[in-house]
């Protein structure tokens, strides 16, 4: 409620007259320096309001004096990098694959190129650090299904597996289960006699090994080493794409893998696969 303004003795202040549950306002100015800066700022917001692009109208917004726009600004930024880009893009395309890694600069240019292309495109596969997941081959090791080779590795990028494009690469094995070619019990002892070349303390039964020299060697090798012409990966090592337990690699015996990696050949311009395959390669494991 209102009463009269009085003086507050205690705070050698007057109240403004406002009182509340008998708490009474006491007439407090804010500080001139404050007042001034307050006025400042609405007179800056104006300004700005004149100067600069500000506000929203139906279709558009109001341009300002300056003009100046954000959206021009990044783009002109783009077009800076894209001009900067193009000429190591260039010395990339006209420099033989395998003496790009022997040209430091160039090298230093593919490698920013590629890691950006692999953070963009690949890691939600293989992740971030390349080591893959189950289903998703580690770049970082030695073993490859279509060779760790500078050229292996371009030309899986660029065409994929599996994939849309014609000269995509391509292995089928067979679901040897939902096929018909083989029992449960003849899948249950070659997925053991495969494990025991990485594992000899799995027990391998009478005639395993003779089921995969019928069934799997023409791809997989007599050995079992594997053959990246076909994409048939090695079975004698311990890496394993999907898993190595029984009960997996029966599964995959059974009803087979169908896994796709894209075609980025037409996604990515030819430059940033180069520098992707040089990237790629210098990880670890390329050949």
């Amino acid at each position: 409620m209102s009463v009269e303004p009085e003086y507050d003795k205690r705070s050698d202040t007057y109240t403004t007259g406002h009182e509340w549950d008998g708490i009474k306002e006491l007439d407090t100015p804010l500080p001139r320096w404050w007042l001034w800066t307050f006025f400042a700022c609405i007179i800056w917001a104006i300004g700005y309001w004149i100067v600069m692009p500000a506000w929203p109208l139906v279709h558009s917004y109001t341009k300002g004096v300056l003009g100046h726009s954000q959206r021009d600004a990044v783009t002109a930024e783009l077009k800076k990098v894209k001009a900067a880009r193009s000429i190591y893009a260039k010395k990339l395309l006209s420099t033989k694959l395998n003496a790009i890694e022997s040209n430091p600069k160039l090298l230093e240019f593919a490698m920013a190129d590629g890691e950006a292309a692999f953070r963009n495109n690949c890691t939600a596969c293989h992740g971030s650090g390349a080591a893959g997941s189950k289903g998703y081959p580690n770049l970082n090791d030695d073993d490859w299904l279509w060779g760790g080779t500078l050229k292996d590795i371009l030309e899986t990028i660029t065409v994929g597996v599996r994939s849309s494009s014609d000269d995509t690469r391509l292995s089928d094995m067979p679901a040897f289960l939902t096929d018909q070619i083989l029992d449960r019990q003849q899948i249950s002892a070659v997925a053991k006699y495969v494990r025991s070349l990485s594992n000899p303390a799995v027990r391998v039964p009478k005639g395993a090994a003779g089921i995969f020299q019928d069934n799997c060697a023409a791809c997989h090798g007599e050995t079992a080493h594997g053959n990246i012409e076909y994409g048939a990966p090695n079975l004698s090592d311990a890496i394993w794409l999907y898993g190595s337990d029984q009960k997996t690699v029966e599964t995959t015996i059974s009803y087979s893998r169908k896994g796709v990696m894209p075609t980025w050949g037409g996604r990515l311009d030819p430059a940033t696969i180069r520098s992707l395959a040089v990237y790629v390669h210098s990880l670890g494991g390329g050949k």
